[in-house]
């Protein structure tokens, strides 16, 4: 049997899927990182379940028994919310079940990274999910220093008490958008510079935050080397060139007419 990683509401409990539902009436054991927190979601839909808690400090102890349990048994792991592994447990256990040949079955579902992406507004071309962003050092500094000169778009969770900092560390002038309790009844998703953003949440800030950074601020405007060679690497993974030199223009901000023009000769 496999082990079935379901995604949970991230707020409204209505987000949850008629797949998910079933997958957990059906389930032997589920395996969640809060039992109360299951429990209450569990109870909203009628559904009693033996729960069993997996979290940071048991991972690694439970991960082996569980994928072995799931060979006949049906497991389900769910977080406290959104999609298991995203910066919440699970890897340990996945990874055990694919070492030991017991197979893994992903449910499509709630997402706060995926969510505040689309409400962003920001490029989806090129995107780096950052989870936490470290708190000091220098894994802080080399972490900043790449939103600064990568043209990505960067998805980061933050502490709302750390929020203001970390706002306060970008570039003002980088484009953001700080969504704030996603799904729930006080959602708010505000948009504009870090600058900006850091004035509104100069005060006391409440809720779950996924900060969304476009980045690249300092990096040099791309050539149309660069956008041509993009499209290259496009065509030799199979795309056409006419779409392919469209890919490109639009990550570069370049005339499709012209990329399309240099790789239409190779």
């Amino acid at each position: 049997m496999p082990l079935a990683v379901v995604p949970t509401p991230i707020g409204n409990l209505e987000d949850i899927t008629l797949r998910a539902l079933r997958y957990l009436r059906e389930a032997d054991l589920v395996a969640c990182e809060d039992t109360r927190r299951t429990g209450r979601l569990l109870a909203h839909y009628e559904i009693k379940k033996a729960l069993l808690a997996l979290h940071e400090h048991n991972e690694d102890r439970l991960s082996g028994e569980l994928a072995e349990r799931a060979r006949t048994e049906r497991v389900a792991l769910v977080s406290d919310a959104g999609m298991p592994l995203v910066s919440d447990p699970g890897y340990r256990l996945v990874a055990a079940c694919i070492e030991g040949d017991v197979e893994v079955e992903v449910l499509p579902g709630p997402s706060a990274p995926v969510t505040a992406l689309v409400a962003s507004g920001l490029p989806t071309d090129a995107v780096v999910f950052l989870g936490f962003p470290p708190r000091k050092g220098k894994e802080r500094a080399e972490l900043l220093a790449r939103i600064v000169r990568e043209r990505s778009t960067f998805v980061l969770f933050e502490s709302p008490h750390r929020l203001a900092k970390t706002l306060g560390d970008l570039s003002p002038e980088a484009p953001v958008a700080v969504c704030r309790e996603l799904t729930k009844l006080h959602e708010e998703v505000f948009r504009g510079t870090a600058g900006e953003a850091a004035e509104h949440f100069s005060g006391p800030v409440k809720g779950e935050v996924v900060l969304v950074v476009g980045g690249g601020t300092d990096a040099a405007p791309p050539s149309l080397e660069d956008a041509v060679e993009r499209a290259r690497g496009y065509v030799s993974g199979g795309e056409a060139p006419s779409r392919a030199a469209a890919r490109a223009a639009r990550e570069t901000g370049l005339k499709k007419r012209d990329v399309y023009e240099r790789v239409a000769k190779d």
